[in-house]
């Protein structure tokens, strides 16, 4: 039996794919996967909203994996030894530089700030194939209320959709700290599972290439709903192999 080639596509073809939801989040198997996995979003430009631990620590990954990488805050001047430790491929920009430069968002910042975000850029962000919402409400910084508030409408996730209408948005990396983002990605053994939610098929697909690339296996427990669970504190908060995430999302509610 002969064998057809096998399929290939470009970079923008791929993304324009993701952003129409034509990319399905079990891909396995598919030729899609293959290209993916053969490196074609190698070089996909990823901005970070917000340059402090969490997103330094991610965006600086990207970064050594050969990804255009723009750091992003209100004072990229004060962001020189972030992108000199991330390499040639890392710069810096303010958050409206990082939104236009972006194919990928990764979305690192006090969840408070989130909706002023969205008034600004809103537009910008709901045509991106793919916005990972790394933030989290927390008590201690967002005080109390806020975060009640937040668990009110149904928790992060729910609500990031909310205040980014019409974002493709995936939760994930929101319970690993930072300096295990450095540290174990391709370690030896079960590899480290990071749990995602999202309701975008195509959004999944992409953020699910993008994870394996850095060495954590993620593991999809949900739609948005679902991403009231990925923050720190709850069962899934820290360190787990996907065995471990999978029994886990089983007790869940």
């Amino acid at each position: 039996m002969t064998h057809a080639a096998p399929f290939s596509l470009d970079r923008r073809t791929f993304l324009q794919f993701a952003a129409a939801g034509f990319v399905g989040a079990a891909v396995v198997g598919s030729p899609l996967r293959v290209f993916a996995q053969d490196g074609g979003l190698k070089g996909m430009k990823i901005a970070t909203i917000g340059a402090g631990n969490e997103g330094g620590a991610l965006g600086t990954v990207f970064a050594k994996l050969g990804h255009p990488v723009m750091f992003s805050s209100r004072h990229p001047d004060q962001l020189k030894d972030l992108v000199a430790g991330a390499g040639p491929t890392a710069k810096a920009g303010t958050v409206a530089e990082a939104v236009a430069f972006g194919e990928i968002i990764l979305l690192v910042v006090p969840y408070t700030a989130i909706e002023a975000i969205g008034k600004e850029f809103g537009q910008q962000l709901a045509a991106k194939p793919l916005i990972i919402d790394v933030s989290n409400p927390i008590p201690r910084r967002d005080g109390e209320d806020f975060v009640k508030q937040v668990a009110s409408e149904g928790g992060p996730g729910i609500v990031t959709q909310k205040l980014l209408p019409g974002a493709k948005i995936v939760r994930g990396f929101n319970a690993i700290g930072h300096n295990a983002l450095a540290t174990d990605g391709h370690r030896a053994g079960d590899p480290v599972g990071v749990p995602i939610a999202g309701d975008d098929k195509g959004a999944i697909a992409l953020a699910t290439t993008l994870i394996k690339e850095t060495g954590f296996e993620p593991v999809l427990i949900g739609g948005l709903a679902k991403g009231k669970y990925l923050v720190p504190g709850t069962p899934l908060g820290g360190e787990h192999t996907p065995a471990e995430i999978q029994k886990i999302v089983a007790t869940l509610a």
